[in-house]
């Protein structure tokens, strides 16, 4: 059974189909069901709810029969028993060639699953770890391709699009590139944890990459990416637009410096805390926390 939530989202129940390692700390899963033929999205950084079970629960418990009261509902149960409910971004939606059978994809950043973490895993990176075909979640997702929830949209003057992301960012960036048309100027800068994370992004524009390795002992407090950024001859342009997302910190930091030293006009700066040091739940990105 699906509910209507309020339009142009609504409720998807699916099933994992199969899962790859993309990277050290890296996954892709693929959820599949019949319900996704009422999922529309335009991609880029599409953001999604996704909702999944504790351990020992056959399916996550989400009351989508109250309908719009859903959310007072699941507020209401149990600690145990409420499904663990963690933003992320969608990688890709691939229907058949009849639009009757689709799949999506999405990439979930896995932290402190590793032997010996300093930071245990939260619910999310334990689940997406052991994630395996036939597993139930539900989703919370786009019924019409052009909503709110897609925060990537330059205007139409752009003539530079300027991106820094962190891994929870990397899936809405690579979508965000695959979707640039050619000839786009776009200049970009990811920062991982791990050189097994670095991969070829698909892109017709005229986009230059810098991939930023962060050593662990500077998570919190390295300024990695300002110096990057600081360091970076940009092209000119009349009408730049940038796009930061990931660690909440870090993207204001990176906000002041676009707006306070590059001089870049503030309206033109669209920045999104996916994630903040020390803290799991809440908005997230792809980091599974």
């Amino acid at each position: 059974m699906t509910t209507a939530v309020a339009a142009p989202f609504r409720f998807f129940s699916l099933r994992v189909v199969r899962t790859r390692r993309l990277g050290p700390s890296l996954v892709r899963i693929t959820f599949a069901g019949p319900d996704l033929a009422h999922f529309h999205s335009q991609g880029r950084d599409q953001s999604l709810s996704l909702f999944l079970p504790h351990p020992g629960q056959h399916e996550p418990a989400v009351p989508i029969e109250l309908g719009d009261g859903w959310w007072q509902g699941w507020r209401e149960l149990p600690d145990d028993v409420r499904a663990v409910m963690r933003s992320y971004t969608l990688r890709s939606l691939r229907r058949d060639a009849l639009g009757d059978t689709a799949e999506i994809d999405i990439d979930f950043v896995l932290h402190g699953v590793e032997p010996g973490a300093a930071v245990p895993a939260g619910p999310a990176s334990r689940w997406a770890s052991r994630a395996a075909a036939g597993d139930r979640v539900r989703l919370l997702g786009p019924a019409v391709a052009d909503n709110r929830a897609i925060r990537f949209r330059p205007p139409e003057d752009t003539d530079l699009v300027l991106l820094w992301g962190d891994e929870t960012a990397l899936p809405a960036v690579s979508s965000i590139l695959e979707s640039l048309p050619a000839g786009t100027r776009a200049r970009v800068w990811l920062e991982v944890h791990h050189a097994g994370t670095v991969q070829d992004l698909a892109t017709a524009a005229d986009a230059e990459i810098t991939w930023l390795l962060r050593d662990e002992r500077t998570v919190a407090e390295g300024p990695l990416a300002l110096d990057a950024l600081r360091a970076a001859r940009l092209p000119a342009a009349q009408h730049p637009y940038v796009w930061i997302a990931g660690e909440s910190g870090r993207v204001k930091q990176l906000r002041r410096h676009f707006v306070g030293e590059r001089g870049i006009d503030r309206r033109r700066v669209t920045f999104v805390g996916y994630w903040r040091q020390g803290l799991s739940g809440g908005y997230s990105g792809s980091i599974g926390t």
